[in-house]
């Protein structure tokens, strides 16, 4: 299912277990996340729905590296992908804001674009957040992650769940 968040910000909600996807049609063609295995063809058939195909996707950026987030990378045989390792290119490129909140995973990173918080993991919609139970996780980490983001000026959140 596609949701229109503003003019060229799309979120792909999918039927089986994953992560929301995030599409923004900039001066390139961005994915925030691909979600699961079990998405593979819906995702398709979102992009198609906006006339594109996975070789049209230019930038594909993880917000962190568990399976439900980053399990369609391959798909996209023509996307420069950029994780937290890398992300430090992207700094400003696009006007994106990055933020690095670990707690969730070590690896976990917000974008702030506009008005617009795509968080990932570490923050959901009604005070909600990510686990911490998992490897990589810490509770201390992703409480002052959290208090870190009270401070970013955004009227739209995006996480990685709903």
């Amino acid at each position: 299912m596609i949701n229109k968040i503003k003019e060229n910000i799309f979120q792909f909600c999918f039927k089986e277990f994953g992560s929301c996807v995030y599409f923004l049609k900039l001066d390139k063609n961005i994915l925030i996340d691909t979600g699961s295995k079990a998405n593979e063809s819906e995702l398709s058939e979102d992009l198609n729905e906006l006339d594109l195909k996975t070789e049209d996707v230019d930038i594909i950026i993880l917000t962190h590296s568990h399976y439900d987030h980053n399990g369609n990378v391959d798909l996209f045989s023509n996307a420069k992908i950029y994780d937290n390792e890398n992300i430090s290119e992207l700094d400003n490129k696009f006007r994106f804001k990055i933020i690095k909140t670990p707690g969730h995973t070590k690896d976990s990173i917000c974008l702030l674009y506009e008005d617009i918080l795509f968080s990932g993991d570490t923050i959901f919609h009604e005070g909600g957040r990510g686990r911490t139970d998992l490897p990589g996780g810490s509770e201390e980490e992703i409480l002052d992650s959290i208090k870190r983001l009270e401070d970013i000026n955004y009227k739209i959140l995006c996480p990685g769940h709903v």
